[in-house]
């Protein structure tokens, strides 16, 4: 049995193929950024899913892709915890941008873009793989990434910035105080996750103007950090995997079009083109 892993800051998609390269089962685990989770509680967290613990010694190849893993040091701790798991297996560890790289090619060459907990690029061209630009995580990058925004929402909501309507909507939703928000973002282990949950708040609101202008703005400054500085962004395809660029898909084809961009297609979930890539190409 092969499993292949999408690997996100929040979870991680997990298909595992039978010996006939057919799909056996599907679950999910959270995720394991290695920038935000200590290795040590990556096994305990994988001993959660009964359904790979029941597997887990039929399993002879793990290919895994995950935020974060774009770090030689992240991948090598990725694959030493995974092999204390599946015992039998070969594990590769390679970064999300590969992954996206292969879920979202349809033939020719693309600036490949994922918009999910974090954010991130590259240019694809069927064979090579070329990242232009380092991925700087939630405190200092991941520009238009739900972490982001999460973040310009909390921000925006302790500093009185917000509108009256949604100010109030905000308080009673979470009644979030400020001690609170600092134990989250400083004191635990994956605090990326816990700013981009407050996206529901700005989807299920994602009409109202105020909303509309922030998240443009978010999408304008992803594109300007992370898109842009790639010569081929003038003329090739720009594909994007992930949740927030499935929210707000309206929104950011509205910024890569006043930017005179060619917006392709956008994916939400790639593990299932991710495994037909595995199929027709790598296994």
């Amino acid at each position: 049995m092969v499993a292949i892993v999408d690997g996100g800051s929040t979870k991680c998609d997990w298909v595992i193929l039978d010996d006939f390269k057919k799909v056996f089962m599907k679950t999910e685990t959270i995720g394991f950024n290695p920038n935000n989770i200590a290795a040590e509680l990556i096994v305990p967290e994988i001993e959660k899913n009964i359904n790979l613990g029941a597997v887990k010694n039929s399993i002879t190849k793990v290919f895994f892709y995950g935020s974060g893993c774009g770090i030689p040091e992240n991948r090598a701790t990725i694959e030493r915890e995974l092999q204390k798991f599946f015992i039998k297996a070969e594990i590769t560890a390679q970064e999300d941008l590969t992954a996206a790289a292969y879920a979202a090619y349809n033939g020719k060459p693309a600036v490949i873009c994922i918009l999910g907990t974090g954010s991130n690029s590259c240019y694809f061209d069927g064979v090579n793989l070329k990242i232009k630009l380092p991925s700087l995580g939630f405190l200092m990058g991941d520009e238009g990434s739900g972490s982001s925004i999460g973040k310009q929402l909390v921000r925006r909501y302790f500093m009185q910035k917000l509108p009256e309507d949604l100010h109030n909507e905000f308080e009673e939703t979470y009644h979030l105080t400020i001690e609170d928000a600092l134990k989250n973002m400083y004191h635990t282990a994956r605090p990326n996750a816990y700013l981009a949950d407050f996206n529901k708040f700005v989807v299920e609101r994602k009409e109202h103007p105020y909303f509309q202008k922030m998240v443009f703005e978010e999408m304008k400054n992803f594109f300007d950090y992370q898109v842009l500085p790639y010569e081929e962004s003038k003329d090739a395809e720009i594909n994007f995997i992930g949740s927030i660029a499935y929210y707000y898909e309206e929104i950011l084809r509205s910024a890569g079009a006043e930017l005179n961009l060619n917006i392709g297609n956008v994916v939400q979930k790639p593990i299932e083109s991710l495994v037909d890539y595995h199929i027709k190409y790598i296994l």
